[in-house]
């Protein structure tokens, strides 16, 4: 009985799975206005192989895509999609281009996406940065209390001359490793430093071309 459970919530899984991966359920495929979808696909930078998806998961239902509907749905959708802000916004998102715009002011939807992605990156930077300060100043505090712990330990009554010895080892250990990890820090709010001040550089320039 367990495994008939098992069995059987795993082939639910599994349909999820598939279901999941399909562009479009049955009911979209029968009651689909394929210049809308079109026009959505192309609104959000797809390309028009997008429709091939569509194709597939429809076939299922028995439906074919209306190729020159959703072709002038796309093109509609593309002119939405192709303006300087929307690059931006896509590059500043860390979005990827698909060059769907070639026909459609793609030297200017392809400047403004550049600027945005660059922002992104810039930002990215600083943040990555600031990730990598607080996990060595987390490595760094549980460092300290180790050592802690272990001067207690050396000071102990009942601790053995053997013990002793060993502690101090391991205090010493601790101790280069501490000095290692604060020059890290040191170098990475350095680091942080310049990021932060490509930024603001970087966004006072966007300010002055008006974004």
């Amino acid at each position: 009985e367990t495994m008939k459970k098992s069995m059987m919530i795993l082939v639910a899984i599994a349909t999820l799975g598939v279901s999941g991966c399909a562009t479009m359920s049955s009911d979209e495929c029968l009651t689909s206005d394929w210049q809308a979808i079109g026009y959505e696909d192309g609104s959000r930078g797809y390309t028009a192989d997008r429709l091939g998806n569509h194709r597939k998961a429809c076939a299922k239902h028995g439906v074919t895509p209306d190729f020159q509907a959703y072709q002038t749905g796309h093109e509609q959708g593309l002119n939405n999609f192709c303006q300087p802000s929307r690059g931006f916004n896509l590059g500043v998102n860390g979005g990827s281009y698909n060059g769907v715009c070639a026909n459609h002011r793609e030297h200017a939807f392809v400047d403004a996406y550049n600027a945005g992605h660059h922002l992104y990156r810039l930002r990215s930077d600083v943040n990555s940065a600031n990730n990598s300060i607080h996990y060595k100043e987390s490595e760094l505090e549980k460092n300290e209390d180790r050592m802690r712990s272990r001067e207690a330990a050396l000071i102990a009554s009942e601790t053995s001359t053997e013990d002793r010895i060993l502690i101090l080892a391991d205090l010493k250990d601790l101790a280069e490793e501490n000095g290692e990890l604060e020059a890290e820090i040191r170098q990475l709010i350095e680091e942080r430093a310049e990021s932060e001040h490509r930024l603001a550089d970087y966004e006072a320039s966007l300010a002055e071309l008006g974004y």
